[in-house]
């Protein structure tokens, strides 16, 4: 499994456009991308506006395909107006190990 960790810092009065759309773009990956497997958007709790998700893709070339996803494209135009220019990291890894938590029916 290839994850992306990514970091941004969002422009204070572009907030609530920069949760529509990055929500959309989680949902749209998972939905339609059989190569991506999850994609979590959280908050930083001590800094307010701080976001990072956390995306896992089969490897390289699903990655890839992502980027070349109709939803991805529009993101990208939405984010250029809403992350703080120069705020963006990207941290790339392959999965040591996954725990996941199995739930009680």
């Amino acid at each position: 499994m290839m994850n992306l960790l990514v970091s941004v810092s969002v422009k204070p009065d572009k907030r609530e456009k920069f949760i529509g759309a990055i929500v959309e773009n989680a949902v749209s990956s998972v939905r339609d991308e059989p190569g991506c497997h999850q994609f979590d958007v959280f908050e930083d709790e001590s800094t307010p506006n701080h976001f990072f998700y956390y995306e896992r893709y089969t490897d390289r070339a699903a990655f890839d395909a992502h980027k070349a996803s109709p939803h991805f494209a529009a993101w990208r135009e939405i984010a250029e107006d809403v992350i703080v220019p120069g705020s963006q990291h990207n941290t790339f890894g392959s999965s040591v190990t996954t725990v996941i938590a199995s739930e009680s029916v």
